[in-house]
């Protein structure tokens, strides 16, 4: 079943499709690493400035602990992708040795 679900997605492009769409769902993940941290400092800065009576948060820099979620994120999308490349595109090399020595 799955080598007729593997030869459906390769041949009618389906799976170069998906593949695409996970790649760039990934790149736009990593953008997102670095930019929710500033987002959440800009934030943070603005609703300090809004809020003139209390006092300002101790960490003024980037709250990098924001761009943890989008790490794993990312990590885990590329890791899926790759895993559905190598399982459609590429051949495992006892499959190709073992058609190497048939051609002999």
């Amino acid at each position: 079943m799955l080598k007729r679900l593997k030869r459906a997605l390769v041949e009618s492009y389906i799976g170069a499709i998906a593949l695409g769409w996970l790649l760039a769902d990934d790149i736009m993940q990593f953008a997102n690493i670095f930019a929710t941290p500033i987002q959440e400092w800009a934030a943070r800065h603005e609703y300090s400035n809004l809020i003139a009576k209390a006092p300002a948060p101790a960490a003024s820099g980037l709250p990098l602990e924001f761009a943890e979620p989008a790490v794993i994120r990312f990590l885990l999308i590329l890791a899926i992708w790759y895993g559905l490349v190598r399982w459609l595109y590429f051949d495992s090399p006892s499959k190709q040795a073992s058609e190497s020595v048939e051609l002999e």
